[in-house]
Formats: structure tokens, C-alpha cells, sequence
């Protein structure tokens, strides 16, 4: 037996079906070391296996200048094909054209190189010390099929220099017919060499050289002759250092090839960036976020177009070309997606969301009118919550945000990025109706503390129709009533029945459960309404109420009955802090003024004690409370309510005395 088997390596079972190859097959590790060497490298270069396991590959390879390349180019492309000469065991030089595979391990490690390798035909040996790296082996080479084109590139190849927009369309015209693993590794990116096939060129070519391709097509073209090259350099570009394009016809109708030779332009070895693509693919297939790859490339040059004709106001362009929006529907192209995404809609695979985006605005067709003004605008990014509908006819919500391509970017793609955050707009909607519900038990439970001042100011207004109803009764008893002094007392009466209704529709407005309702509010008003809830414990307790309310205040939007509930429930708790404390002189002063950012501040004032300076960082929070018997909810749900309205509420201790809450709303203007 010729093979020697020192470690895994030859113990692996398909090395027996390498003993039975005709052709040489070399196995050796990162250094060179020969791990495996098969009977037909012992018939190709003469020496045994026993000579050759464990002894460096370069002790039988001719070195030269151009060898040192060959390592980094190996381990950049993982794979090399070429032309290398070894010595023989007589001595003579062997000219052999070798392809060298480096084999990966799971974890994306580098492990053996496997050689396989023949004699060079006759006559092509020769004495020069070289590595042979033909151009064409390591081109990213492509063949074309250009019938789509065709009509285009005929009606100018006669002409000069195309005009750049012609020869871009003709790139987009073009279609692949195949490629070979350099090209799908350099520009097909995670979507493989399969996905390419049949698509546009223009989506795998970069951007800035597009117009030069389409140049060297109706060179070719107008030439007419199988197998003549046309010939470019072209700028680095971010994928190929210096590149060369090579293009010529094939013999079949309609049939190109394209050759593009240069060096990668990341220098980092092969193994470093699959480690790396491998790594940026599984935390992109994994991510809880739903995103997919679009390709509206063709739709920059419509944008392009429209802007020409001086169109600035594209929302409104769109209003009045509603087929605009079918366009982009039907030919703005899903091209990769990741398994949320597959997940989210409903599909079995990538390829049920691959093709037309029309099904991403299926549920919100005003989404895809923002997303498209966003490119015609040139902003970066788009982002919005807008519902999209699945396979199986579930609406979904969803935080939909996009990021449009800049140029020089060398592929045009958008990317979407979608969240589903229905279940956390339902929560949120539920913690709203809690809130809704803590909020109008803490009316309640502050209404409970004014039932003597609600009795009160009920009864005033029916004992006056009380009154007012005998006096008339009495004038109708006479011989000769005064019909004027009944019609008079009788308006007394409507007026006291229809005070007693306000006061009854203010009670049910604050007892009654309902859902916040925004409305343009005047602050001032809001502000009266609430004293007129507490008129009887102001009154009865002698407090001094001092208004300043400024004019011309800009309008809030917000709930009537909330904005009423914050000021009485600030209200009652300065009557209650003066009152506890016994102070001589009670006052409330309740002044309104512009905040100096377009909104408004509210704040209330009053003659108590104060804050004391260890509660005042706490007295917002929930269940703390100074009061004997208190809930410690009315400031927390005051917060609650102002923060809602998008505004700050806060207390402090007036430096000549007493204590101060103030809060700022902003206009509704703003909102």
C-alpha cells in the first residue's frame, strides 16, 4: 500500500476512492506539509508516498518571484488554478496545471488544501521558471443574453459615443444567462449565483461603470465578429482593484461574454471573509426584525426624469398619477429576505416573498406613496407604523422603517426593516383603559371628598326655585295677580333650574366614564370650570382666590374633564395643606402665561406651610401620601394626565412661602 495514514486525515474513507483516481490528488496542511499523496502524483512525479507524507509540498516546487503570490491568492479566493513546475525524481522538471481547493471546517476554519493535478499537454512545457496564472482562470466572467437589448443597441451602434442614459439602459436590458463562482462571490453577495440568473445585469454591476459596459456591448456589436474583444480599464471600485473589462460575442445569436480581471480590493484572505460573510448571514437570518432586500434601481431614473421636468411637490404628483404607485407595486422587486420576515407573513420559504413588494402595501397603500416621496426627496431613511396584510389575511401593525441606497454605492438596493408591534400596541391600548379607569376612580374618590360642597351647591340654586315657585303661587292666589311679577319670578326660576343643571352636568362630567375625548381647549375656561366645583370650600373656609389669566393664550388639545381633574384635584390639596395647618391668611393664587416655546404654563399657588424637603422628590409617586387617610394616587394620576397631554408638571417651594405646582402644555398648534 503507497498510502500513509498518520492522523484523521487518511483515515477518512473517501481517501479510498482517491487511490483509484488517475489523477493526482495532494492533500497538505497550512504549512505545506503533504498529508496525503496518492499512487497517481507517485506516477506523476515519480516520488513514493512514503518519501513525500509529512515532508514540505515546496521541497519539490520550483520557486520564483511570482510564487509568493500564490499563497494569499489562494487563501483570498479559496480556490487557485495555474500552471506550477515540480522537480521529478530523476531530476528533470515536471509542468503540471494544478487546481488547489482549500478545505473549510464547520466552524469556518481553514483546514487541508486539496491539490489535484495532471501533466501539462505536450509541447507546452518549456523551460520558463514561472507560475502560470491564465487571466481567464481567475476572471469574475459572465455570459449575457442581450435579445432584450437588442433594438437599442442597433439603433445607435453606427453612432458615436452613446449618450450615458442609453447605454445604462441597455445594461438593464441585458440579462444573466450564467456565472461563474468568482463573479457570484464579488457582486452576488448572500443571494448566490442561482438568484442571479436571469435577472438584470444592472443589479449585480456597479453603478458608476454601468454606462462603460454599455458601451463595449454596441462596440461589439458594430464590429460583428464571434470572439473579438473589446477592451476597458476601469476605476477601482470598491470591489476589484484596477479592473479590466473584456468583452466579446459568442457564436450563438444574442450571446456575450464578459471577462472581468483584477484583484479583490479587500486584501483580507478568503477565509477571513467567509468567516465574516458567515457570521453577518446567520445574525442576519436570525434577527427578531423582519427585513428584506428590494431592488428599485429603475425607479431612481423615473425619479430622475421627473425632476426634470421640474416637479417639486412629488406627493402631490403622485395624487394625480395614481399609476405611478401601480408601477412600483408591480416592478420594485423583493430580492432577499430573512426567515422573520418568511415567518411574519406566512411563507414557507424566502422565495414566497421574493418578486413584486405589491403585498408589503396591500393593507396601507398611503405607505407606499411615503416610502416613494422619501427617495424622490433624497432623505436616508424612512420610518412610520402602518399595517401590512399576510398570506393568510391577518392584519399586522407594524413599525415599518426603510433605508434608501446613496450613491456611489456599488449595489442599488433598499433595505426594509419591519417590527411587528401589534401585540404591543394592544397592550398598550389595554394600559390606557386601566389608566383610563385609575383616572376616573381618583375623580370619584374626589368627588366623594366634596359631597358637602356639591350638596351645597345643588341646594342653593332649588331653594331659590323654591322660593321663587310659592312667591308665584301666591301673586296667582290674588283676586288680580301680577301676571309681570309671576313672569318675572318665573324667569327666576328657569335661571335657578338651569344653574342647577350646570351644576349636575359638571358632576356627571366627572363621575361618568368615558374615554378621553381631544378637543381645542381654552385653558382659562377649563380653569373657571374647576372653581366652580370648589366655590363652596373656598367660601366657607375664607380663601382668598387671586386670578391672573393671560389673554390671547394659544389653544391646547386635549380631554376637557382630565385638564378639569389635575387643576380641582391641585385645587383641593392647597385648601386641604392651609387648612391642616391652620394659617391665618389663606390664598390661592392661580396665574396662566406663555411658557416662551409656543405652549403654555398653568400654576397654582397658595399661603400653606409648604413642601417639606425630604417628601418633595417623592410626591409624584404612586401611594405616597402626607395625608392621614389619604390614597397617595391624586398627584401620580395629575402627572399621569399631563404627561399624556405631552406636557411636564412639577412642585416646588416659592421662596416667600407657601407651596407652587406648575405645570406647561404644549399649544395645539404643536401638536
Amino acid at each position: 500500500m503507497t498510502i500513509s495514514r498518520p492522523d484523521t486525515i487518511a483515515a477518512r474513507s473517501d481517501l479510498h476512492i482517491a487511490d483509484l483516481a488517475t489523477e493526482s490528488i495532494v492533500i497538505f496542511d497550512q504549512d505545506g506539509r503533504v498529508r496525503y499523496w496518492n499512487p497517481a502524483s507517485e506516477a506523476l512525479y515519480g516520488w513514493p508516498s512514503l518519501t513525500m507524507i509529512d515532508q514540505n509540498i515546496d521541497a519539490i516546487t520550483k520557486r520564483n518571484g511570482e510564487e509568493p503570490m500564490h499563497w494569499p491568492l489562494l487563501l483570498q479566493e479559496g480556490v487557485w488554478r495555474g500552471r506550477v513546475r515540480r522537480r521529478h525524481v530523476s531530476g528533470a522538471s515536471i509542468i503540471a496545471d494544478i487546481r488547489q481547493y482549500v478545505r473549510f471546517h464547520a466552524d469556518g476554519s481553514a483546514g487541508e488544501v486539496i491539490e489535484y493535478g495532471r501533466r501539462a499537454p505536450s509541447g507546452e512545457e518549456s523551460d520558463r521558471d514561472d507560475w502560470n496564472i491564465p487571466d481567464r482562470l481567475m476572471a469574475a466572467s459572465w455570459e449575457i443574453d442581450m435579445s432584450a437589448a437588442r433594438s437599442l443597441i442597433e439603433a445607435h451602434a453606427t453612432e458615436g459615443s452613446p449618450p450615458e442614459a442609453l447605454a445604462i439602459d441597455i445594461v438593464t436590458a441585458l440579462r444573466v444567462i450564467d456565472v461563474n463562482e468568482r463573479t457570484a462571490r464579488l457582486v452576488g453577495g448572500n443571494r448566490g449565483r442561482a438568484v442571479m440568473i436571469g435577472q438584470s445585469v444592472a443589479k449585480f454591476w456597479p453603478i458608476e461603470s454601468r454606462a462603460i459596459l454599455g458601451e463595449l456591448v454596441i462596440e461589439a456589436v458594430a464590429a460583428g465578429v464571434p470572439g473579438h474583444t473589446v477592451k476597458r480599464q476601469l476605476a477601482s471600485d470598491g470591489i476589484l482593484r484596477d479592473p479590466i473589462v473584456t468583452l466579446w460575442l459568442g457564436d450563438k445569436p444574442d450571446r456575450i461574454f464578459v471577462a472581468v480581471n483584477g484583484t479583490a480590493d479587500d486584501d483580507r484572505s478568503y477565509l477571513y471573509l467567509r468567516a465574516s460573510e458567515a457570521r453577518y448571514r446567520k445574525l442576519i437570518h436570525y434577527m427578531p426584525t423582519a427585513l428584506l432586500q428590494v431592488d428599485a434601481s429603475h425607479m431612481g431614473r423615473i425619479y430622475a426624469q421627473i425632476k426634470s421636468s421640474g416637479v417639486e411637490d412629488f406627493g402631490r404628483y403622485l395624487d394625480d398619477h395614481p399609476e405611478l404607485l401601480d408601477l412600483a407595486n408591480e416592478t420594485v422587486t423583493v430580492t432577499d429576505v430573512n426567515r422573520r420576515a418568511v415567518d411574519m407573513f406566512g411563507g414557507d420559504n424566502a422565495l414566497d416573498l421574493a418578486g413584486p413588494v405589491g403585498f408589503l402595501f396591500a393593507a396601507n397603500r398611503a405607505t407606499l406613496k411615503n416610502v416613494m416621496v422619501g427617495r424622490f426627496n433624497g432623505q436616508p431613511s424612512h420610518s412610520e407604523l402602518t399595517k401590512v396584510r399576510t398570506f393568510d389575511g391577518r392584519i399586522l401593525d407594524v413599525q415599518l422603517s426603510v433605508t434608501y441606497p446613496i450613491p456611489p454605492r456599488e449595489l442599488d438596493v433598499t433595505i426594509f426593516s419591519i417590527q411587528d408591534v401589534t401585540a404591543q400596541l394592544q397592550i398598550e391600548a389595554q394600559l390606557r383603559q386601566l389608566q383610563a379607569d385609575f383616572t376616573h376612580a381618583a375623580r370619584i374618590s374626589t368627588l366623594g371628598e366634596l359631597t358637602t360642597s356639591i350638596a351645597h351647591e345643588v341646594n342653593q340654586p332649588l331653594a331659590a326655585i323654591l322660593t321663587n315657585a310659592e312667591t308665584s303661587l301666591r301673586w296667582l292666589s290674588k283676586d288680580d295677580p301680577d301676571l309681570a311679577k309671576v313672569a318675572q319670578l318665573t324667569t327666576r326660576i328657569v335661571a335657578g333650574a338651569q344653574r342647577a343643571n350646570g351644576i349636575v352636568q359638571r358632576i356627571r362630567g366627572m363621575a361618568t366614564k368615558h374615554q378621553p375625548e381631544r378637543t381645542k381647549l381654552d385653558i382659562n375656561e377649563v380653569a373657571q370650570e374647576a372653581l366652580m366645583f370648589l366655590r363652596h370650600e373656598i367660601e366657607t373656609r375664607d380663601i382668598r382666590i387671586a386670578t391672573t389669566f393671560a389673554h390671547r393664550l394659544p389653544k391646547v388639545t386635549g380631554d376637557r374633564i382630565q385638564l378639569q381633574q389635575v387643576i380641582v384635584n391641585l385645587l383641593l390639596n392647597a385648601i386641604q395643606a392651609m387648612t391642616a395647618a391652620q394659617s391665618a391668611d389663606c390664598a390661592i393664587a392661580i396665574a396662566t402665561t406663555t411658557d416662551g416655546n409656543g405652549g403654555l404654563s398653568f400654576s397654582i399657588r397658595d399661603s400653606g406651610p409648604g413642601i417639606p424637603a425630604t417628601d418633595i422628590d417623592r410626591i409624584f409617586e404612586g401611594f405616597f401620601t402626607t395625608k392621614e387617610g389619604g390614597l397617595g394616587i391624586g398627584l401620580g394620576i395629575c402627572q399621569s394626565i399631563i404627561m399624556g397631554h405631552g406636557g411636564l408638571i412639577h412642585a416646588l417651594n416659592h421662596p416667600e412661602g407657601g407651596a407652587e405646582f406648575r405645570f406647561n402644555l404644549p399649544s395645539a398648534s404643536s401638536n
